[in-house]
């Protein structure tokens, strides 16, 4: 089977798309595991843990720095006012 740019497989020709779109339609086989947006439901399950296990394993100190850091890019950033 061809491949899309986000390497979904899908059928060569219309007519086995037609098949495979009423397979789905009917209940004979589940969707392909993506959310709405494209993306692997396996991969966002594992992304939204991600974020909690690092918060969890760094110390007072290291968030402290990590939280610096950003605000000294944030500010930087920001545009100029004039007065």
């Amino acid at each position: 089977m061809p491949k899309t740019s986000k390497d979904h497989k899908r059928p060569a020709d219309v007519v086995s798309n037609a098949v495979r779109v009423m397979k789905i339609a009917t209940g004979e086989i589940e969707e392909s595991g993506t959310t709405e947006d494209g993306k692997s439901k396996a991969a966002v399950e594992l992304g939204s843990r991600g974020g909690k296990a690092r918060a969890e394993k760094l110390t007072t100190s290291q968030r402290i720095a990590i939280a610096k850091k950003g605000a000294s890019v944030r500010w930087r950033l920001k545009p100029k006012r004039e007065r």
